[in-house]
C-alpha cells in the first residue's frame, strides 16, 4: 500500500505517462505517475512527499494493479502521528505519519470486520526536526488547503 499526501497525489490523482524528473527538463523522460513536471506543490509539512511524480518501478506496480494507494490530508496524518507518539513514545516524521495513518485505518477495518491481519509499516524517520509542524498542528494553524 502506497500512502501519499492529498495535496500531492501522484498515484491517486496523477497520470501514468512519460514526464521529466525535474522542472528544468534535464532528465530523460521517465514513465511514471505524475502530476506534471511543472506542478508546484503546496507547502505541506511532509516536505519529502512533495515531488510531482513517483518512481518508475512503483508506478508500474501500481499501473499493473499489484499495489494500491491512498491519500490523506495533513491534519489527519498529524492526528495519527500524535496518537502514535502518545502510545509508543516516538514522535514520527510527517512522511512516516502517512504510513502510520494507513496502518491505524487498516487495523480499525480489521477490528470492525473481524478479519485478522499482520500489519507492517515503515517508520522511516523521527520528527525531531519537525517540531515546528507539530506546534502548528497543536495551535490550530495547520490546514489541509
Amino acid at each position: 500500500m502506497a500512502v501519499e499526501p492529498s495535496a500531492c497525489p501522484t498515484l491517486t490523482g496523477g497520470e501514468f505517462r512519460y514526464d521529466f524528473g525535474d522542472t528544468a527538463e534535464m532528465t530523460p523522460l521517465l514513465k511514471m505517475y505524475t502530476l506534471g513536471h511543472e506542478f508546484v506543490p503546496p507547502p505541506i509539512h511532509a516536505g519529502g512527499l512533495r515531488y510531482h511524480g513517483d518512481s518508475p518501478i512503483i508506478s508500474r506496480l501500481y499501473a499493473d494493479g499489484l499495489m494500491r494507494a491512498v491519500a490523506y490530508h495533513q491534519t489527519e496524518i498529524f492526528d495519527a502521528a500524535v496518537k502514535f507518539a502518545r502510545t509508543e513514545g516516538i514522535s514520527p516524521a510527517p512522511e512516516s505519519a502517512h504510513a502510520i495513518k494507513c496502518a491505524i485505518d487498516t487495523a480499525l477495518e480489521c477490528k470492525n470486520s473481524g478479519e485478522e491481519k499482520t500489519i507492517l509499516f515503515n517508520l522511516s524517520g523521527h520528527g525531531h526536526f519537525d517540531m515546528g509542524s507539530y506546534d502548528n498542528y497543536f495551535n490550530g494553524a495547520m490546514t489541509d488547503d
